[in-house]
């Protein structure tokens, strides 16, 4: 719903019927709406964190991570929905300044370049500040023009990014190692995500009655 609608016009009502409860079951478990806004923005920012951390352990240098966990980002971007809200909740004007997806992805751009700078293969004269902002803009605005058009949120239109700006980026002698399509750590992360998930789930379909019987309506 939020994914949907927003945050102002997800009302408590939309959300416990999408969800298959009752609205006071979904009261005695969340205060209000900005509990379950939040909830959903922790879950995506944990999802993200989780596959950026499985990425950077299964490449072999930041520039690939980076590459990469975009990749992981634009995928689930495209066929998750909490990750989905969990961007436009933290992008949504009635929840401005608090910290949601688009900081945390910041943050993990900052750290890669940082870690490439130390390893001595981002190139000379490459500002990392410039290199931050330009791909999170990008990566983030691909995310916007998604809503209206999947292409954007397409592996090809992402490995083109990288094909421009790679070789920007990295040094000769590293630019022929990298790949702008990703690599298998990319895949294995998002798959491994997507299964964690769906146990999760099925443990909360299996206390759904219960918890449910129990809440005072």
């Amino acid at each position: 719903m939020f994914e949907q609608h927003g945050y102002g016009q997800a009302r408590l009502a939309l959300i416990s019927s999408g969800a298959g409860v009752s609205t006071g079951a979904l009261h005695f478990h969340f205060e209000n709406k900005a509990a379950v806004a939040q909830a959903v923005v922790t879950e995506a920012s944990q999802g993200l964190l989780d596959v950026s951390t499985s990425i950077r352990h299964g490449t072999d240098t930041a520039l690939q991570a980076l590459v990469d966990t975009s990749h992981a980002l634009v995928d689930l971007l495209g066929r998750d929905p909490v990750t989905r809200a969990g961007f436009r909740l933290s992008c949504d004007g009635e929840r401005a300044g608090e910290p949601g997806l688009p900081v945390q992805w910041r943050c993990c751009v900052e750290e890669l370049l940082n870690e490439a700078a130390i390893a001595g293969t981002l190139a000379d004269g490459v500002s990392r500040q410039d290199a931050t902002a330009a791909t999170v803009a990008a990566t983030t605005g691909f995310e916007v023009l998604g809503r209206y058009d999947s292409q954007w949120l397409s592996a090809q239109t992402l490995t083109g990014f990288w094909q421009l700006l790679l070789p920007r980026l990295a040094t000769p002698e590293i630019l022929p190692l990298l790949d702008p399509s990703g690599t298998r750590a990319a895949v294995d992360a998002v798959a491994a995500g997507a299964a964690a998930q769906g146990v999760a789930a099925g443990r909360a379909g299996h206390g759904t009655h219960g918890v449910e019987a129990a809440t005072p309506i």
